[in-house]
């Protein structure tokens, strides 16, 4: 028989910068006894992003935010949203070019990543937030 379970994550940002949170998601298919199924993750927020990436290195997450702080640069002459600061129209920019929700398959409990994935909430503001991310698992 299917079942669905829903909760909500709040994610404590410092600034630009990728925050794991694989653990969490992890412990809350633990604590919900999932079975097999998948887990949808959905970011309620337009300036930072999901994204599944290696936690091994932390050289992957200081290349990944200096090639996005070059490829989607602050302080463009044709932003014309620009009320929000510097880093606003660019943060909504690198959103739209990486993912606000992910689709992760469930099997024995467990979130079914690589050996070296990790799942992260990718902020692209520079001051603190408090972002949520919505965790709804459908399966047995």
């Amino acid at each position: 028989m299917l079942r669905q379970e829903q909760t909500e994550l709040v994610i404590k940002t410092q600034g630009q910068n990728l925050y794991e949170f694989t653990y969490d998601l992890e412990n809350w298919l633990l604590q919900i006894q999932a079975s097999v199924g998948q887990v949808t993750l959905f970011c309620r927020h337009t300036s930072c992003s999901l994204t599944i990436q290696e936690n091994a290195d932390p050289d992957v997450k200081t290349d990944l935010t200096n090639f996005f702080k070059r490829y989607v640069p602050e302080n463009e002459p044709w932003y014309k949203h620009t009320c929000e600061g510097p880093d606003d129209m660019p943060a909504h920019i690198k959103s739209a070019l990486t993912d606000v929700s992910l689709t992760i398959p469930v099997s024995h409990g467990r979130s079914v990543l690589g050996t070296w994935q990790g799942i992260y909430l990718f902020e692209h503001r520079h001051a603190p937030h408090h972002r949520k991310v919505i965790l709804h698992y459908a399966g047995g």
